[in-house]
């Protein structure tokens, strides 16, 4: 499933080689902490949410068939102050 969310966001980012991700996987949930450069933030987010949201239903739907509950937190590489 790892897999799954790298292929999808680094097709949405301009700098694909800054993307990670990074995943825990429990006995029934698997966490993915997904990491972007700032500029690309507004790319994964999308108008208001949207493309962050449309990323989770179909990562929630791929790990439903592997019998999993998946939970996707999205982050920035860098901070501003």
């Amino acid at each position: 499933m790892k897999e799954f969310v790298v292929y999808i966001v680094k097709h949405l980012v301009d700098n694909p080689e800054a993307v990670k991700v990074s995943e825990v996987v429990g006995e029934t949930t698997v966490v993915y902490e997904l990491k972007v450069d700032q500029p690309d933030m507004g790319k994964v987010i999308g108008k208001n949410g949207r493309t962050a949201h449309a990323i989770r239903v179909l990562l929630s739907a791929v790990a439903r068939k592997a019998g999993k509950h998946a939970t996707l937190e999205i982050a920035s590489t860098t901070f501003s102050c």
